[in-house]
């Protein structure tokens, strides 16, 4: 201000100077008013401007995701509904029909009967037809059908339909219990197909995705992760052998048995196969490289070989003079004319190696078994008394009516 009235003074002294002071005191004022509009303008950018600024090319800051499920539009698929596109047609319904007999007694007899034989006299045949609902895969274009063995032992009728409607009466080719897998036959072709995938590369984690009838809802869809792999179906009870099934978390039911169990590719890796009733989110598959080996000897044989020791073992809870835990397992019982009671095995002796590899479980022993072939030669190391011995044993075929290794 001093300034400004310095410069008045020196007007009316020297007029020629007058044209100097207009200009710069019209620069001082619009320099005045250029600040004042910036302070102005700031003021405002930190409000409401700020918004509109971020969402502009100026500032650009990530959208947060949550608000991108906000919007659902006629296009909102993921991989999962891409999977049930590509997999649902191949997926089919099985209804079995079982007729059960039971004797009926005659109240009138009842009498007779206790007295001189200690029981009732049946004197009619009563008959009972039950069914059982289940899933099932189409794995060619010729009708073949992957399931559960379970879901079509001792049917009298098993019913198969399709997603397009039509049902055709299946004929069983061959059921193997110790895996639960079976193969089931319709008159059609050109079937939609599944893929079947590499169960080997199966990691927990993974997505998992499940298609069947669940308490007969047709073509239910359930999705999860694969919880574990190479669980021992000797625990869950679908097997007494060793064979490794894959955990899942997506939601399986009575009615699933023998549905697909899926990748994030729509690839099948399982036949699901069982479920914890008194558990939740502990569904059970039999690895699909396992069923696709099965499969085709049912196809090829009508049934399959399953090689056999003839041992009962558990596990070597011996100790040393150390304290330390022994190796291997032992054996606790040898089936008379097995493969095992041949080559020499007996009750005690301790199984250390078969093959030339260690073995410390019953899993351990029964996966090797299974690796091999029926007629294949192993050789077993064991701890007899305090020596160690090698003998040789050749596989059989497991007998239809035993239950052990």
């Amino acid at each position: 201000m001093k300034f400004l009235m310095v410069m008045t003074l020196k007007i009316l002294i020297d007029k020629k100077t007058k044209n100097y002071f207009l200009l710069a005191t019209v620069g001082i004022l619009t320099v005045g008013f250029i600040r004042v509009c910036s302070i102005d303008f700031y003021r405002k950018l930190r409000s409401s401007d700020v918004a509109s600024l971020m969402s502009s090319k100026i500032i650009q800051e990530p959208e947060k995701q949550s608000n991108l499920f906000l919007l659902p539009t006629v296009g909102d698929t993921n991989f999962v509904a891409k999977v049930v596109e590509k997999v649902q047609p191949a997926v089919v319904e099985i209804k079995i029909a079982r007729t059960l007999k039971t004797p009926v007694s005659n109240g009138s007899y009842n009498l007779f009967g206790r007295q001189f034989f200690g029981e009732d006299i049946p004197t009619q045949i009563q008959e009972k037809i039950t069914h059982r609902l289940g899933s099932g895969f189409v794995i060619n274009p010729n009708g073949q059908i992957l399931t559960n063995a379970h879901v079509v032992k001792n049917a009298d009728t098993v019913m198969v339909s399709l997603l397009d409607g039509r049902t055709f009466e299946g004929k069983v080719l061959g059921l193997d219990s110790r895996t639960d897998i079976a193969v089931v036959q319709i008159p059609t072709t050109n079937l939609p197909f599944v893929e079947l995938g590499n169960s080997d590369f199966v990691q927990s984690g993974q997505w998992a995705i499940a298609i069947g009838n669940p308490l007969g809802f047709q073509r239910t869809v359930t999705a999860g992760i694969i919880s574990a792999v190479d669980r021992s179906a000797r625990d869950i009870g679908i097997s007494n052998q060793h064979i490794g099934v894959i955990q899942t978390d997506a939601a399986i039911n009575p009615g699933n048995s023998g549905g697909p169990l899926l990748n994030a590719r729509g690839e099948v890796i399982g036949v699901n196969s069982a479920v914890i009733s008194t558990a939740q989110g502990l569904g059970f598959a039999i690895p699909i490289n396992t069923a696709k080996k099965i499969a085709h000897e049912l196809v090829t044989k009508g049934k399959v070989e399953h090689p056999y020791m003839g041992i009962e073992i558990k596990p070597n809870n011996n100790y040393n003079i150390f304290g330390i835990r022994e190796r291997g397992v032992l054996i606790v019982n040898v089936i008379p004319d097995s493969p095992a009671n041949k080559a020499g095995l007996r009750v005690k002796d301790e199984i250390q190696k078969i093959n030339n590899q260690s073995v410390n479980t019953v899993d351990e022993v029964l996966k090797l078994i299974e690796k091999n072939q029926v007629g294949s030669n192993l050789q077993i190391q064991i701890l007899r008394k305090g020596m160690i011995l090698q003998l040789a044993l050749k596989l059989d075929a497991f007998p239809a009516s035993t239950k052990e290794s």
